[in-house]
């Protein structure tokens, strides 16, 4: 058994979460499923970035300190990726103790190692990302991402000495020891580094909510450095070896397009400093807009979780998100396209091959699967497997998706040409009814295992109504054709996606 850890980006605290912090969580938990289905041994991460002058400013206005703030906000995160069903096994708070002492311990060793020095630091401040930017990136003297104006801040920082990593970091990344996807993101970052890295301030003297510098007490230390280090701290870096020998470097982490820079230069290049191993791979997936807009509150496109789980379950989100939504792209969300998706993917596809399947099994084998005889549908079966393994294992979930549905099509195409009530009415066509039921109950048995990263919940139900409920087998074993036993007792019979008006 192998290992896999794969981490997501940790959120700002200072606002609820949205579609797209649930876009990014889903694809993540997908990502652990599968992993956890093809037998690996996973730690799944994510949490929440609290540190910042952004919380301290908002705690400042709301009359409270900086941690009541942070633990007031906290559940919005937690009772949304439970009511997902996101799956992780660590939540890393940047004001955990554990963190905050990781933090100092791997600056205070970077240090040593002689990658810091001091400096004055004069530029353009976005206190909403936390980032510095030049007059070149900002011509406007806005935030290119928040549009919103900027801060001209002066200080005498420590800096790291980011440019002496250039060359290195540029040669992991062209021969892939460092892996960055898609390709345009590290097509990116290739170009930046080519243009040169600047050394970056890692102290601030104007935040006093943050984790203490151990070298200059009277400032604290970046955010993005102190965020960084949750990859390492949640897995025990500084505090449990054993643990942390275990798990790093991680397999992937998986962010939103907008960090890449962080995730890809300078994180790198700090492990590098620090003679730390570097993640296998990091994985940037788009944006997602609603109707076709950028999400805003102001605008009313700031759709949360919850407002759309009060329409449809999380089964039914997590699909249309990662169906809908290719991960390492853009996407749009819609409400009607929403319920498109309900109705002619779950309801009329998934929902219908189902419920047809275990219905004529009930009316013509007294609800008990039939013995196996031609196998018709297992070469479509082998090639979803074989696409359908090689999209997962490079986190392209939509096509994945895709070509599950191929195959539920192909299931109740079958149904259509085989013609199951007809061949009800002749005794003569007994044996040839009992193979094409079996066919189906099959079908859907294989369907329910591939599904079941994505829709976990409905997964269970369709195993249940077929009767081989119970804890799935490896992914390896599970994709085999012939796993229904004949004589297996289908359960009871319910519409797993009723048809919405």
């Amino acid at each position: 058994m192998g290992k896999f850890f794969v981490t997501t980006a940790i959120d700002y605290i200072n606002a609820r979460p949205h579609l797209g912090h649930a876009l990014e969580k889903i694809g993540a938990d997908v990502c652990a499923r599968y992993r956890r289905l093809c037998g690996d041994d996973v730690f799944f991460l994510t949490g929440t970035d609290e540190h910042s002058l952004n919380v301290q400013r908002q705690a400042e206005k709301d009359g409270v300190t900086p941690r009541e703030y942070c633990d007031r906000m906290i559940p919005a995160f937690t009772e949304a990726w439970k009511e997902l069903g996101i799956s992780y096994d660590g939540f890393v708070r940047t004001t955990d103790p554990q963190h905050e002492a990781a933090v100092k311990l791997l600056f205070q060793r970077i240090a040593d190692a002689g990658h810091l020095y001091e400096g004055d630091y004069e530029g353009l401040y976005c206190p909403s990302c936390e980032n510095y930017y030049t007059e070149k990136d900002a011509p406007d003297f806005q935030c290119p991402t928040h549009k919103r104006p900027l801060e001209r801040v002066k200080e005498k920082n420590l800096f790291f000495k980011l440019s002496a990593f250039q060359e290195r970091l540029q040669k992991l990344i062209e021969t892939g020891e460092f892996r960055i996807e898609p390709v345009i993101r590290r097509n990116e970052i290739l170009a930046l580094l080519r243009e040169g890295l600047q050394d970056v301030s890692f102290t601030r003297s104007n935040v006093r909510w943050g984790v203490a510098c151990p070298l200059k007490p009277e400032q604290t230390i970046w955010i993005w450095f102190d965020a960084l280090v949750n990859y390492i701290s949640a897995i025990g870096y500084g505090s449990d070896d054993a643990h942390f020998q275990r798990w790093w470097p991680a397999d992937v982490h998986i962010i939103g397009k907008d960090i890449t820079r962080f995730h890809c230069t300078i994180w790198p290049a700090v492990l590098l400093a620090a003679g730390l191993p570097l993640p296998r791979m990091v994985f940037a997936h788009g944006f997602i807009s609603v109707e076709g807009e950028k999400m805003s509150k102001t605008r009313g496109t700031m759709i949360e979780p919850t407002e759309a789980l009060a329409k449809h379950s999380a089964d039914v989100l997590r699909y249309y998100l990662m169906r809908e939504v290719p991960f390492n792209g853009d996407g749009d969300f819609a409400w009607a396209r929403l319920e498109q998706r309900y109705n002619a993917d779950l309801a009329n596809d998934l929902g219908n091959l189902v419920n047809r399947t275990l219905s004529m099994i009930q009316r013509y084998r007294g609800g008990v699967v039939p013995g196996p005889g031609d196998a018709d549908l297992r070469a479509d079966a082998e090639t979803l497997v074989a696409t359908y393994r090689a999209r997962m294992d490079e986190l392209d979930f939509s096509a994945a998706l895709e070509a599950l549905w191929s195959f539920v099509t192909r299931a109740n195409r079958y149904v259509e040409e085989s013609k199951p009530w007809a061949l009800a009415k002749d005794p003569a066509q007994a044996g040839r009814l009992g193979s094409v039921l079996y066919n189906l109950a099959e079908s859907a048995r294989l369907i329910s295992v591939l599904v079941a990263p994505f829709m976990p919940t409905s997964a269970v139900q369709i195993r249940g109504q077929l009767g081989v409920g119970g804890k799935l087998d490896v992914l390896a074993q599970e994709v085999g054709w012939g796993r229904v036993t004949a004589g297996t007792k289908i359960g009871q019979v319910t519409p797993l996606f009723p048809k919405r008006t």
